[in-house]
């Protein structure tokens, strides 16, 4: 008897955890639609430019991770950390390039994009990693030059509340405008470091939590380098959207 109670508790459970999983996922995706429109209010001007440009929302496109081309489709339902997972939909990084700590890696992201007369104004680009104790969700927007970080917004983490969660806090996320992403070579130097930023390339790390620091830029040196957005954003540099 206890073990048929205990079978039909757990199908109970299951039955709820399955019916409730759309409903969890819309709502996880309009809160982090929510923080990317906060994101784009906050930034000096650029509702001007929307207005300007005619358009009332960044534009999103599908891109492949591998050739950086632009492709068809909607965007709508794409979860990148389900497609990672997926043997058709996914890829295995190698170790020596798994900088993040994702294991496996979608193989089409969506990119969110603001362009006027056809040139890039704003583009914003989700990305993920290993924190301390959570993998770290952001969105990464990045000024016309494609190099200089126009705002950082968490928008997913569970890292030590009062130390590493404090990477939502906004006078935090309020260092990153202005910081540049690679040097004149080429090379990417984005960093948060210990203590307080020298560089153009650094960002304040937040004390005692250098672990959920590290994995920042961690997951800003991956997903802006060759096994991340590197090829698209070299494409859209030579080519635009095409």
């Amino acid at each position: 008897m206890a073990g048929l109670v205990a079978l039909g508790a757990a199908l109970t459970v299951s039955t709820t955890a399955m019916l409730l999983e759309p409903r969890q996922a819309a709502n996880l995706e309009a809160a982090r639609a929510a923080r990317m429109q906060a994101m784009v209010d906050a930034l000096p001007g650029l509702r001007m430019v929307m207005e300007e440009a005619g358009v009332t929302e960044l534009q999103s496109h599908l891109v492949d991770l591998e050739t950086g081309r632009v492709l068809p489709g909607a965007t709508s339902g794409l979860d990148p950390v389900q497609a990672a997972r997926g043997p058709d939909t996914g890829v295995e990084l190698p170790p020596e390039a798994d900088i993040a700590g994702l294991g496996r890696r979608e193989k089409v992201a969506a990119i969110h994009l603001l362009e006027r007369d056809g040139v890039p104004v704003l583009l914003v680009l989700p990305m993920r990693g290993t924190g301390y104790q959570s993998t770290i969700h952001a969105l990464l927007a990045l000024e016309a030059d494609l190099d200089t970080v126009a705002a950082l917004t968490v928008t997913e983490q569970g890292e030590t509340p009062g130390l590493g969660a404090q990477i939502e806090r906004p006078d935090w996320q309020a260092l990153w405008p202005g910081r540049r992403i690679t040097d004149d070579s080429g090379a990417i130097r984005i960093e948060v470091v210990r203590g307080a930023a020298t560089t153009p390339f650094e960002v304040d790390g937040i004390s005692g939590a250098t672990r959920t620091g590290n994995g920042i830029t961690a997951m800003l040196r991956f997903w802006m380098g060759p096994w991340g957005y590197g090829p698209f954003l070299d494409r859209l540099a030579e080519e635009g959207m095409g």
